[in-house]
């Protein structure tokens, strides 16, 4: 083998390592230990909530988590047969600070699928959410099942038998020979989990994610659900709000999945020009700001990224060590940074990141190169969440066995290269989110899948909330939303980034005031972009701290 096949085997291992430690959520180690030995509480059996209730049983966390409380709850294993097994979901709270103004519960959801809403909650986001709510809620997260510590799905045995399933594949395919290969690699992952026969895998989809949680709802004492849901947690919150339209006391959804195109396979048809278009944005005030934007140059930052591109398309960039920086770790570096602009500028932002590439590329300029290996590393720290990561995390298989039960994806590889083709169409981001979702080429829709109607009139109004440049859930899946649902409004935010909570002051307050007293914003209210975070005066780096405290953008998943 040669120095360059040596080279791209070992930055193939990194890659799957990244993929494996980019977790979509604040959580870490602490989540499976979380939880007290035994304080399991049987929930009603019916989907709808019907049979005696039963209290969680609280306990102290342990002493990483002073002030918080843990328990499991034990949920059907399959809604259709009630008595014919169970599972113990993980459940965490952080208790109201003012009892005589308490109001309920309020129930949190990450994203992914497959984040973790017990490692949401320990994160810094849950004392954030508490004492902006002046602390009249119990601040509750939970795994939802399958993932996490919530009888966690594993297609492998170990994390070495994942890595080495995916060792040798790209971020995505882009060149001559790679597609097949990778199409093989991803689709055997169906498969791969369904022989080692774990019983959750059956029984992953959101509607009975939904159903657990309305078993929650009950059983914390709450007529009406509250809840805020991010990202895939809009889907989770759109699904609840239709199978238990009555339950709803404040719903809100942030970063919204269109749950038609998401059920149907045809989330493409946004995912292919959303990221496109925040990167857009990113050329586009990266050239407003002019020099005080490390990626900048006189004839226009499209013109050079477009030059960078072409280069990596051709031939990888060597940075030390030997690794090789090919162009899907561009392409997964850029749509990576689109999930939070706080991070596209400074001395280790995207933007001196891309200028440290180009120069090495297109300059052939050892140095940049060396610096250009250290900002790559470095963006990847600034994105992923805090705290460490246990062995073999599962957030890859939950992702796979959430999504791909809930969501219609072709079987023949012919059709994935035909949209594959479509995805590229106007787009360099398309081919990545499309053929990450090849892992559901092999695998089974769930029977028991929530596929509308998505028009139910809930007891109380929705709030939708969506980003006019959200390169993750685009714009276009909460305008849908709203649409969809009569009791709704939709809140917009002028700005850039996946989700608006914590990004815009103006969005977070309005959030803030309706999970208090379901009070709605003004029809039609537009909040305004934040500054233009490449220029000085932008107050980037307080933002920063602001956003990455709670919603780790991390992970190329929702």
């Amino acid at each position: 083998m040669n120095v360059r096949g040596r080279s791209n085997a070992r930055v193939r291992r990194l890659v799957v390592a990244a993929l494996l430690a980019a977790t979509p959520t604040a959580a870490g180690s602490t989540v499976a230990a979380a939880a007290p030995a035994d304080s399991s509480a049987q929930p009603s059996a019916g989907p709808a909530g019907a049979g005696q209730r039963a209290a969680l049983r609280w306990a102290p966390c342990g002493i990483e988590h002073p002030g918080y409380e843990c328990a499991t709850f034990r949920v059907p294993l399959d809604y259709d047969r009630p008595d014919a097994g169970s599972i113990r979901l993980a459940v965490n709270r952080l208790p109201a600070t003012n009892p005589a103004g308490r109001i309920g519960s309020v129930f949190v959801n990450p994203g992914g699928p497959g984040g973790s809403g017990v490692g949401l909650v320990f994160s810094r986001f849950g004392n954030y959410l508490r004492t902006r709510l002046e602390g009249r809620f119990d601040v509750i997260g939970f795994d939802p099942r399958g993932a996490g510590a919530s009888a966690p799905m594993h297609c492998f045995d170990n994390r070495m038998q994942l890595i080495g399933a995916l060792l040798g594949q790209p971020l995505f395919p882009y060149g001559r020979g790679q597609y097949r290969p990778f199409f093989d690699a991803f689709a055997a992952l169906g498969p791969a989990c369904r022989d080692r026969g774990d019983p959750v895998l059956e029984h992953m989809n959101t509607a009975d994610v939904a159903r657990d949680l309305d078993g929650l709802r009950e059983a914390v004492g709450d007529a009406g659900l509250t809840y805020l849901g991010f990202s895939y947690g809009s889907y989770l919150g759109n699904t609840y709000a239709n199978l238990f339209p009555d339950k709803v006391r404040a719903l809100v959804v942030d970063g919204v999945l269109d749950p038609q195109r998401w059920t149907s396979g045809r989330q493409i048809e946004d995912d292919r020009l959303s990221t496109q278009e925040e990167f857009n944005e990113f050329l586009r005030l990266c050239d407003e700001a002019g020099p005080e934007c490390a990626f900048w140059t006189p004839a226009g930052s499209a013109a050079r990224w477009a030059q960078l591109a072409g280069a990596l398309r051709r031939q990888p960039l060597f940075l030390p060590e030997g690794l090789a920086y090919t162009y899907d770790y561009l392409v997964g570096d850029a749509a990576s940074a689109m999930y939070a602009p706080e991070v596209w500028d400074g001395p280790n932002g995207a933007a001196a990141l891309f200028d440290f590439l180009a120069d090495a590329a297109l300059g052939d300029q050892a140095g940049a190169a060396a610096d250009a290996g250290r900002l790559h590393q470095g963006l990847r720290a600034q994105l992923r969440p805090p705290g460490g990561a246990a062995n073999y995390p599962n957030w890859l298989d939950a992702y796979f066995g959430n999504h791909c039960a809930d969501s219609h994806y072709p079987r023949a590889y012919s059709r994935w290269r035909d949209v594959g083709r479509y995805a590229r169409d106007g787009s360099q981001f398309g081919p990545l989110w499309w053929w990450l979702d090849t892992g559901c080429a092999r695998w089974e829709v769930n029977a028991d899948r929530y596929t509308g109607p998505w028009t139910a009139t809930t007891a109380a109004p929705v709030l939708v909330v969506g980003n006019f440049f959200d390169g993750v859930t685009s714009y276009r899946g909460a305008t849908a939303t709203a649409a969809l649902l009569p009791n709704s409004r939709l809140l917009s935010y002028a700005g850039w980034g996946h989700t608006a909570y914590k990004r815009s002051a103006c969005v977070t307050d309005y959030v803030h005031a309706y999970l208090l007293t379901v009070s709605l914003p003004p029809e039609g209210q537009v909040c305004p972009a934040n500054p233009n975070p490449f220029q000085a005066g932008s107050g980037r780096e307080s933002r920063r701290e602001r956003v990455l405290v709670g919603l780790p953008p991390a992970g190329l998943i929702r």
